[in-house]
């Protein structure tokens, strides 16, 4: 069997990890000149299922628990299992127990043990949240990884290909383009994220913190080497340009309110990328005979992937068995929409 896979982004990189461990030929198309050449690129790389849960249905947190062990299999050494920390200026406390309230799994933490656990937060919050089983990776670090054990393992990579490249010759074709579906596709919407890239020695953070506020919640990301990703927006727009002025600035003033020395920090690189997203904001694959459309990742790519992944793959591997028992030209299109992606009826938010 033959797969073409369009898109090295998350998702695609994560179905060919799937594909190639059964056997099956993969071959990737990607219209960059490298692999993650879209959102995948500005990625948190937050594997926080809980935390999530704040703003998201149950559904998120079922198919992400195994998301860290996923990438940890993947790709040994990159993912970080130190959690993650939840805090609030005093006067934001309410918003702190709104966060409790709407997810699980965690410890509340007074300022003495927040301290400990983040010495150079001590003394600045008074109350913190801590979701001990959540991990994080860098996203570039992992789609690298990815794509250099993908080549290793006989995936054949197209890099500056043609958006039409020609799949003759294949038994499937697994859409992963995104965001450049936006707008060809119904109820596909963009939503855009900013980012920004601090770089500073006078500041240490083990694990990501989010700084909890009513306008715009910030998360902050150790990148190593005394660098930071700060996130993100959640802006509804399929704008691809720079980061605006408005973002820059609550983002930086966000930060400083985590830690005044990041005042002084060096800005080493902005960034926005537009995610791609259903009404439900979760994520989805269609079949159409030999054609398969994943999409709808919204701000979850790094932590679903996976278990899509597995499912498409699943999928293929079902059906060309299905396939081979059927008489020539005799596959019907199908909708693959499992019930475990949906969010169901009354489920609390």
């Amino acid at each position: 069997m033959r797969v073409l896979i369009r898109g090295a982004g998350v998702a695609g990189l994560t179905v060919a990890h799937e594909l190639a461990g059964k056997g099956i030929a993969v071959e990737v198309t990607e219209t960059s000149s490298r692999p993650g050449g879209g959102a995948s690129w500005f990625a948190g790389g937050m594997l926080a299922p809980w935390c999530e849960r704040e703003s998201a249905p149950e559904t998120v947190l079922t198919l992400g628990r195994k998301s860290a062990d996923w990438w940890e299999a993947a790709l040994p050494g990159h993912v970080v299992r130190k959690g993650t920390l939840v805090v609030a200026p005093p006067r934001d406390t309410a918003e702190l127990n709104r966060f409790a309230a709407r997810t699980s799994n965690f410890g509340w933490l007074d300022g003495e043990e927040t301290g400990a656990l983040e010495p150079d937060l001590a003394g600045r919050f008074r109350k913190a949240l801590f979701f001990r089983n959540e991990a994080h990776l860098d996203p570039r670090r992992a789609i690298t990884g990815l794509s250099g054990r993908l080549a290793a393992m006989g995936v054949v990579f197209h890099f500056g290909a043609a958006p039409d490249f020609p799949g003759a010759g294949f038994d499937h074709i697994v859409d992963c383009t995104g965001a450049s579906s936006i707008g060809q596709t119904v109820d596909l919407r963009g939503v855009r994220g900013e980012m920004l890239m601090l770089e500073t020695p006078d500041v240490t953070l083990l694990r990501p913190v989010r700084l909890l506020h009513p306008r715009i919640p910030l998360y902050i990301v150790p990148r190593g080497d005394g660098r930071f990703m700060v996130g993100a927006t959640m802006i509804e727009s399929d704008d691809r340009g720079p980061i605006s002025a408005r973002s820059l600035m609550e983002l930086l003033n966000a930060a400083y309110a985590l830690h005044p020395a990041f005042g002084e920090a060096r800005v080493v690189e902005t960034g926005a990328g537009v995610r791609p997203s259903y009404p439900d904001n979760l994520p989805r694959f269609s079949a159409d005979g030999g054609i398969i459309r994943i999409n709808g990742m919204y701000r979850h790519g790094f932590l679903l992937a996976p278990s899509v992944a597995q499912d498409v793959a699943a999928h293929i591997v079902s059906s060309s068995k299905t396939n081979a028992a059927r008489p020539a030209n005799s596959f019907d299109p199908i909708l693959v929409n499992p019930r475990r992606y949906e969010n169901p009826i009354g489920a609390s938010r």
